[in-house]
């Protein structure tokens, strides 16, 4: 199986200069907790998650009607192909620790996302347990660890 097999391809998008409340409230319409933000070219540039605005914006006390999307987004951005195979889609988000991953085609262009929930819906149970599992392993030391 290939990424452009579970891809969605209907994705929310936003620019660097898009409000953070606009990008907030595109999550809420797309039901998503993730905004590729694409620059000029279509080019992703960096992603904003419900995660990056809840920790990068509210929790630092930042003016959310100020804050623009370049301001909080993550980046440097990880993506993947649609020619990808599942398998290597799920070590690329295992490996990085992450939730969902960008799709570009040739040309760097948006062309689409791949969420642990494709994954869970059209990989093995083993396969999306282990991505699961990977991505959700803690990487910050453990009470009582010594540093």
């Amino acid at each position: 199986m290939r990424v452009a097999d579970i891809m969605t391809i209907d994705v929310t998008c936003c620019s660097p200069d898009t409000p953070i409340m606009d990008v907030a409230r595109l999550m809420c319409e797309s039901d998503c907790g993730a905004i590729p933000v694409l620059g000029d070219d279509r080019e992703p540039i960096g992603v904003i998650t419900d995660r990056d605005i809840a920790c990068r914006a509210v929790a630092e006390g930042f003016n959310i009607a100020e804050l623009k999307a370049r301001d909080i987004m993550s980046q440097p951005i990880v993506t993947v192909t649609p020619e990808m195979t599942l398998d290597d889609c799920c070590e690329v988000l295992e490996k990085n620790q992450l939730r969902r991953v960008v799709v570009v085609d040739e040309l760097r262009t948006c062309r689409g996302i791949v969420a642990q929930a494709d994954i869970a819906r059209h990989a093995s149970k083993d396969d999306a347990a282990e991505v699961v599992r990977a991505v959700s392993q803690s990487t910050a030391p453990t009470v009582g660890a010594s540093l």
